[in-house]
Parts: C-alpha cells; sequence; structure tokens
C-alpha cells in the first residue's frame, strides 16, 4: 500500500496570529498587487495566491494588452511573473512589453524611429523587466487555445474548456500562484442595449462561474457607441469576487501605445 502525505494544513491559531499582527493598510502575505491601484483596492489590495482569475471582454476590447499590462507591473513590484502566450513569441512579447512600458509603438521600436526621452524609457523599462523573483503570478493568454489535458478522450469544446479550468485551478493551488487566464465571450451579443459583459457570457457550460474565483470583464464605450463618451475611457467590471465585493475600477486605455493606465491614480 502507498502512503501519500497531504502538506500540512495551517492551524487556526497560526491564522488568527497573522491577522493580529497585520497592521491597517499592510498587504497581506498571499497578495500579489497589480500595480494598478484601483483594482488593487476593490480586490482587497491584489490578486490572492491559489486563486483562478478569468478576463475577457469582445474582441477588439484590449484583453491581451490589459493582461500584459497586469504581468508588467506585478513583475517591477518584485514578483516573479510567467506569461504563456498562444498568439506571439518570446521575442514579440519583449517588444510589446518594451513598447507598453517605454510609451512607443511597434513600429517606432522596429524602425528605430525613436526620440532621446523615448530611448531613454524602453532602456529603462529593460532594466525593469529584467530581475527574476520568486513566482506569484501566471498569465495564460488565452482559455480558447490551451490544449486539452493529455490522457482525456475528446469532447465538446465546452466540456474540453471546462477541464481546462479545471486544471488551472488545481495549478494554481499547487503552485501558490495567482493565475489569470484571458478568455474570449462566446455568447456575448455586441448588440444589446447594454453591451457590458456578463457572467453568462463567458459560456463554457457554466465552468467559469463555478470555478474561477475571480471573473473580470473589459467595457469600452466608444466600440459600441461612437462619439459618447470619452474615448480610451475602460470600465474593468468585477463580475465575480469570491472573497469581497463586486462593481467596477475605471482605466485608461492608449490605444497608440496599447497601454492601460488607472484613471484615478494615473501614471506620471
Amino acid at each position: 500500500m502507498t502512503t501519500r502525505r497531504f502538506p500540512k494544513r495551517p492551524s487556526l491559531e497560526s491564522m488568527v496570529d497573522r491577522v493580529d499582527q497585520q497592521r491597517p493598510g499592510d498587504v497581506p502575505g498571499d497578495t500579489v498587487p497589480t500595480g494598478f491601484p484601483s483594482i488593487d483596492r476593490i480586490l482587497g489590495g491584489g490578486l490572492r495566491r491559489r486563486d483562478l482569475v478569468v478576463l475577457g471582454g469582445d474582441i477588439g476590447s484590449g484583453k491581451s494588452a490589459l493582461a500584459l499590462g497586469l504581468a508588467l507591473r506585478t513583475a517591477q513590484q518584485g514578483t516573479g511573473v510567467a506569461l504563456f502566450s498562444g498568439e506571439m513569441d518570446e521575442e514579440r512579447l519583449m517588444e510589446r512589453a518594451l513598447a507598453i512600458e517605454g510609451r512607443a509603438t511597434v513600429d517606432e521600436l522596429r524602425t528605430a524611429k525613436l526620440n532621446d526621452q523615448t530611448r531613454a524609457g524602453i532602456g529603462g523599462a529593460a532594466v525593469r523587466l529584467d530581475p527574476l523573483r520568486e513566482l506569484g503570478l501566471v498569465v495564460v493568454d488565452y482559455l480558447q487555445l490551451v490544449p486539452s489535458p493529455r490522457g482525456v478522450a475528446r469532447s465538446t469544446q465546452d466540456e474540453d474548456l471546462a477541464l481546462v479550468l479545471q486544471r488551472l485551478k488545481a495549478l494554481a493551488l499547487e503552485r501558490r500562484v495567482a493565475l489569470v487566464v484571458v478568455s474570449q465571450l462566446p455568447r456575448f451579443d455586441a448588440k444589446r442595449p447594454n453591451a457590458r459583459p456578463a457572467l453568462d457570457d463567458f459560456g463554457h457550460l457554466g465552468a467559469i462561474k463555478q470555478h474561477a474565483d475571480v471573473v473580470l470583464g473589459i467595457y469600452r464605450e466608444e466600440m459600441y457607441n461612437p462619439g459618447h463618451g470619452v474615448d480610451g475611457a475602460t470600465e474593468l467590471i468585477v463580475l465575480k469576487n469570491r472573497n469581497g465585493p463586486t462593481g467596477f475600477v475605471d482605466l485608461y486605455f492608449y490605444r497608440r501605445w496599447m497601454r492601460f493606465e488607472d484613471m484615478l491614480d494615473p501614471d506620471r
């Protein structure tokens, strides 16, 4: 008979001690700040290790750009980040990352059309992104490109994706990381009166409703009502938050740089 050892569970006393020692304003040890102050506030300090976070939006809403922005800001705060992309190789990802942080376009990087200020920003971004840290955040872009687990008989796409979500949640628990996965919205209808994403838009047999700890949806008014509101203004809607409130935060999207910034606490 094989004896399996399970990891020791934290005792109730140790958890109470941790709460007693924590001072107001302290970020809990299991929390990974995103670098977007408004997002961190609504999520109680940031993303939590062991949580599965799903980020969804309409085509062209900037969900991949925001996922990369979260990865970059988290890395700059000293937390190790792993990013898996099904659409870009490592060189293209780093190119996009340097463009975002240096406030330049990818074309400007490729053709070396940079002024001295932008060139200095690119150099500073490269230095900030270089150090390797203990892994705290994993970003997967995107869910529909993740292959089905090996050894599993092929079923419907929804069943496959539901199983992938279960495996991703298990990975977050096993590795003690916050895991963000980008997702399309297969049941989204852009012509409905309110085009803000909803939980039901994610489909996949309700697997995201069930397995995700946090679900975030991107909404940009300009995509559906051109000329209304402020171009670039973005709502990041917290559709589900297992450990806290739902609601939304205001971001701003610089389309030229594919860069998101916090509307209430903009970068300088």
